[in-house]
């Protein structure tokens, strides 16, 4: 149940052969596009995904995937505090467009991260909480803390408490909330596959109908998410979402012969088809 088998029958020699996915696929594309003659064909790979991937085996965590996952990753992290290394490295290598962020060079280990933590904790706790990151950013330079940990005083104490938490008693709600804050999601794909996706004289063709405009709703809410987040997160990165879609040939009065289409009423969201 659940697996696909594709046969290949061939009517002159009564031959029945067994064909991969792959080459299944390729022969419905020659059936639309003719032969490729070795032209460049889209692949999306999605195996590393699921290498390794851990499977919760109990109905109480469908739907509830990340507390799963968030209860994997710190049963792995936090047998001792040495188990916290990996979390270290990731945040002293965290960076976006070649702007480093969270942690600099110079805290090397666990303990330096603690004892800056502290003297920055106390640090914050005399400032005002609306008081913008920009008043300390060289303060926090100097001490080895990058950009990302919130755009005022507040925000930043909030985090900077989170991390903390984690070194001196780390549980898995903890950590849910700590990389829940930490900035990582700045571009966003969207596959539909299906139908003709465009913005209007769509609806009623083949298999387009709802899920068209649900998207393009979804996209124009996450932009606006987006943004505040980066924004509260005190970074000024622009963030793009792509919805990726198919190119169609035959557009028959719709955009679905343009390769790239901006949303309407969104700045960094674009329909790319290929």
């Amino acid at each position: 149940p659940g697996v696909w088998e594709y046969l290949r029958v061939n009517l002159h020699a009564l031959v029945v052969e067994e064909l991969q996915p792959a080459e299944f696929l390729h022969f419905k594309e020659e059936l639309v596009d003719g032969v490729k003659n070795g032209d460049f064909t889209l692949e999306l790979d999605f195996e590393p995904f699921n290498a390794a991937f851990p499977r919760p085996t109990l109905h109480k965590y469908i739907g509830d995937g990340v507390e799963f996952l968030n209860r994997h990753l710190s049963a792995k992290l936090f047998h001792d505090k040495e188990s916290l290394l990996p979390l270290l490295k990731f945040l002293r290598l965290h960076s976006h467009e070649g702007k480093t962020l969270m942690l600099n060079e110079k805290i090397q280990n666990l303990n330096s991260l603690q004892h800056i933590l502290r003297k920055a904790e106390e640090f914050l706790g005399d400032l005002k909480p609306e008081t913008p990151y920009e008043d300390f950013e060289a303060r926090f330079e100097e001490i080895g803390l990058e950009r990302g940990w919130g755009d005022n005083a507040e925000r930043v104490l909030d985090m900077i408490r989170l991390l903390l938490d984690l070194l001196e008693a780390p549980d898995p709600c903890t950590l849910e909330n700590f990389l829940g804050r930490v900035p990582m999601v700045f571009n966003v794909v969207i596959l539909s596959p299906h139908g003709y996706f465009a913005q209007d004289n769509v609806l009623g063709y083949p298999d387009t109908g709802g899920q068209v405009v649900y998207i393009l709703d979804q996209v124009r809410a996450l932009e606006t998410e987006m943004l505040q987040r980066i924004k509260q997160q005190g970074l000024n990165f622009t963030p793009r979402i792509l919805i990726l879609t198919r190119l169609l040939p035959d557009a028959v009065g719709t955009t679905c012969g343009e390769r790239l289409e901006r949303v309407d009423g969104s700045e960094y969201c674009d329909i790319l088809r290929v």
